[in-house]
């Protein structure tokens, strides 16, 4: 839903009263070249490194998550990365209403509300308009012309080349929250580290300014044999890409699937999921799918307790787990020892497997 705000950029005439500036842009004239203010004092660029390094909180604060479960991390952009019509758009949804405080969570996991939404729904405006009509229909439109602004189609600049036109958009906007819809349109040929390197300038000179920034993107046609994508190589394009964000998640399904397979790739502290979540369609809303429950695996294991390998084998959903899946399930299965749900017996002899009892055997 396009709001009525003051115009920005080239759509839309000039209001009297000449706009404001960012760096230096003047919005009358897009074609100057960006120069920086005067900086009185220089040390206000600068921190002590005691308060850099010392003053960190346990868990980063989440935009999208809790405690160390964190999908969407302050101050660093998420990314979601995925083939064509497996839902990319219809999670961005969600998190957009989330963020303008009408929902309150996401797959099950928090959101904190923001203030001002700006959603740049640049690949195919009109089926982006259709799919987010599914989820907003019924809410106030006042409240959303108040705390949603859309750009429809391609920016005005390849802001892989102008870096401060993301930052830019957003303080025209007034918005603490941008959606890029998608990448590709955000900049043009991302595959070469020049154009991907400017991209993660560009968001990192919008995360600066205040603004939480979530990319929709796309895998590589395939993973290793046509398997799902599993790793940061199976994200499109240059390395800067993902390795500027915080936070990568795949989706991984076929076109209009119902449910696909949901990976958290690169992770600001725990790893989530995988998990199969399922899109329905008609509301525009999406959901987790019966997840494996580690503590429900072990009650099954019994007097033999469970192994991190056989625990591999159900969360990954694979007959021979990897060496980093195995240390993977090892790690969540530790984390519930520290909750207290469950106690870890070492092995006796040599070459034996760890394995892992519920609490309450303890006596037993």
């Amino acid at each position: 839903m396009t709001t009525q705000h003051e115009p920005v950029g080239p759509q839309g005439d000039s209001p009297a009263a000449p706009p404001r500036d960012h760096d230096g842009i003047d919005w009358t004239d897009l074609e100057e070249h960006v120069q920086l203010d005067p900086v009185d004092d220089s040390s206000s660029l600068f921190k002590p490194g005691g308060s850099f390094f010392l003053d960190v909180p346990e868990a980063p604060p989440a935009v999208w998550g809790s405690g160390g479960d964190v999908l969407w991390a302050e101050g660093e952009a998420l990314l979601i990365s995925a083939p064509q019509g497996v839902g990319k758009t219809t999670l961005a949804n969600q998190l957009i209403r989330a963020r303008m405080g009408l929902q309150e969570t996401v797959l099950g996991y928090p959101v904190q509300p923001g203030k001002v939404v700006l959603l740049l729904a640049m690949d195919r405006p009109a089926q982006a308009r259709r799919a987010g009509h599914r989820i907003f229909k019924d809410d106030d439109p006042a409240y959303l012309n108040e705390h949603l602004v859309v750009w429809e189609g391609p920016p005005p600049f390849d802001l892989a080349k102008r870096t401060d036109i993301l930052a830019a958009m957003c303080e025209k906007a007034k918005a603490d929250t941008v959606i890029v819809d998608s990448l590709k349109d955000a900049a043009v040929g991302l595959s070469a580290d020049e154009v991907g390197a400017g991209w993660n300038r560009a968001r990192q000179k919008a995360l600066a300014e205040g603004v939480q920034v979530l990319e929709l993107h796309h895998t590589r046609k395939a993973g290793t044999n046509g398997a799902e994508p599993n790793t940061l190589a199976d994200v499109y394009g240059s390395t800067w890409i993902s390795s500027g964000a915080g936070s990568v998640l795949s989706l991984w399904g076929d076109a209009g699937d119902p449910v696909v397979r949901l990976r958290h790739l690169k992770q600001p502290m725990n790893e989530i999921g995988p998990f199969n979540v399922v899109h329905d369609h008609e509301s525009g809303t999406t959901s987790i799918e019966a997840a494996v429950d580690l503590l429900e695996l072990v009650r099954r294991a019994g007097p033999d307790g469970l192994t991190p390998l056989a625990a591999a084998e159900s969360l990954f959903d694979a007959k021979v787990p990897t060496r980093a899946q195995k240390e993977k399930a090892r790690r969540k299965l530790d984390k519930a020892v520290n909750d207290g749900l469950l106690l870890r017996m070492d092995p006796i002899f040599k070459g034996g497997s760890v394995t892992y009892y519920r609490a309450e055997q303890a006596g037993a």
